[in-house]
């Protein structure tokens, strides 16, 4: 019997490594687009570095992107969901080795006297105490991998949760950036708002001196405060703006509202945005932590359809117990208070179950094919995310070029009206006219440039943001 049993055993352990139920994960197919249509230059190998707004060589920036990292609220929870997927992965992963644990116990117990027992012994009653000390032992031997299915799907479920997390991470430095540029382009607008403000003053008292020399009307002297009046109105909306966004990036970093984490800059001048090195769309799977989430996803969705399948199958068990009991405490580790048991050697198959295990099947297989479609969907939106981004970049270069010419032809403007109407040559309302030609002409400069810096943060969020897999998402990444 013993010769059988060991036989048994021998054959399901030769089996469980020789099948597995459902199928191994193959990698979804890749992008077929050559390039991006919107991209310039050589886009065969590029790729932003990990910290990734060091492009832009601003160190304040840099300064506000290491505090999100390390003080927000949104990277400790994006934090904790892993640790939680982590944690689910070692729970399920446990189900791979033997169950062991350790008992032990006391009881009193009385049986009666007047039941068929009690009676055969003579209508005597038995009482006493028990003691018992022991260990429990179980193993469900995988014999088509159903369990090796379901560590796989809780193991993807976990990478789902790394990339998760580094998405978090990508977003929220995305946002620290297009803040920071949105506050520095307001910046720029005030000190652009400042000047015209100065120069409308000197406007108010030259006019103002004209009328009360009789070279004037009152109307130009009411014109020139409205322009002065609607500058200060402008100046102060500004900075409604710029208040909120400081408070919006004071939340980003993690800390309150009410805490100044940046000044204001005194200078209207942008930096230039920098190159974005693009490469190509193939590989978008291996820089976008979104799109190796949707991945791992799709390979934990795979593994569920063999955990479906694997109930099916038959379950194979054994358990077995060894340990001590005695009614007595000093008896109990005597030879002759032994106990064990080995086995049995159960096996499970399902017969009926009313269509459950096959509805189960089909959810998984429909979970699956789910998968793939939001990974597909996933995709395209990343690639319509890039090439959105390039011809942002490109058309608002173009703009700029363009507004360019704008801001000049405006400043002559309003030179020649004012000298002209300095000389009475011309009517104040040319001035005026004049005056918020240039002021519009260059606050649209400004607003050209902000919008060209969120341009390049576009990109390279689109990209990625010089995100690199690590571990086992690496392995992930190679294997497509």
């Amino acid at each position: 019997m013993k010769k059988i049993s060991l036989a048994v055993a021998s054959a399901t352990l030769l089996l469980s490594g020789c099948a597995t139920v459902g199928n191994d994960f193959k990698a979804p197919a890749n992008v077929a687009a050559p390039t991006f249509s919107n991209a310039a230059g050589d886009a065969a190998a590029a790729h932003l570095p990990r910290e990734w707004w060091s492009v832009f060589g601003d160190a304040t920036l840099a300064e506000l992107e290491q505090r999100a990292l390390r003080d927000s609220p949104t990277v400790q929870a994006a934090a904790q969901r892993l640790l939680q997927g982590e944690a689910q992965l070692g729970v399920v992963r446990a189900n791979e080795g033997p169950q062991l644990n350790v008992s032990a116990g006391v009881s009193n117990s009385r049986t009666s006297a007047n039941t068929s027992q009690g009676i055969a012994l003579g209508r005597r009653a038995i009482s006493g105490n028990n003691y018992s000390v022991g260990t429990g032992f179980s193993y469900e031997i995988d014999l088509l991998g159903r369990v090796r299915r379901a560590v796989e799907a809780a193991d993807a479920q976990a990478l789902a949760a790394q990339a998760d997390r580094d998405g978090v991470l990508t977003m929220l430095t995305t946002q620290v950036a297009t803040t920071y540029f949105q506050l520095r382009g307001l910046d720029a607008e005030m000190a652009i708002l400042r000047g015209a403000l100065d120069t409308r003053r000197e406007t108010e008292q030259l006019v103002t001196a004209r009328f009360e020399a009789g070279l004037s009307n009152e109307l130009d002297t009411a014109r020139a405060r409205i322009e002065r009046a609607n500058a200060e109105a402008d100046l102060e909306e500004v900075q409604r703006q710029r208040n909120a966004l400081e408070h919006g990036l004071a939340v980003l970093l993690g800390a309150s509202p009410t805490t100044p984490v940046l000044p204001a800059a005194q200078g209207a001048r942008l930096p230039q945005p920098p190159a974005i090195p693009v490469g190509l769309p193939a590989s978008l799977l291996g820089q976008r932590p979104d799109l190796a989430a949707s991945v791992a996803s799709l390979k934990a969705a795979n593994a569920q359809v063999g955990v479906a399948e694997g109930a099916f199958y038959p379950s194979v068990s054994l358990t077995g117990n060894f340990g001590f009991a005695s009614e007595s405490l000093s008896e109990i580790a005597k030879g002759g208070s032994r106990q064990f048991s080995f086995g049995p050697l159960a096996v499970s198959l399902p017969i009926l179950d009313g269509g459950r295990n096959k509805a189960n099947l089909a959810a998984a297989k429909a979970r699956y094919e789910e998968a793939v479609a939001n990974h597909q969907e996933r995709l395209l939106t990343a690639l319509r995310e890039v090439e959105d981004a390039l011809s942002d970049v490109r058309q608002k270069q173009q703009q700029d070029k363009v507004q360019g010419v704008s801001r000049e032809a405006a400043q002559r403007a309003y030179l020649v009206a004012r000298a002209r109407y300095e000389r009475g040559l011309s009517t104040y309302l040319d001035v005026t006219d004049a005056q918020r030609s240039a002021l519009a002409a260059d606050r649209a400069g400004v607003q050209i440039g902000t919008q060209r810096l969120l341009a390049a943060v576009s990109v390279a969020r689109a990209l990625g943001a010089g995100w690199q897999p690590e571990g086992r998402l690496a392995t992930l990444a190679q294997a497509r």
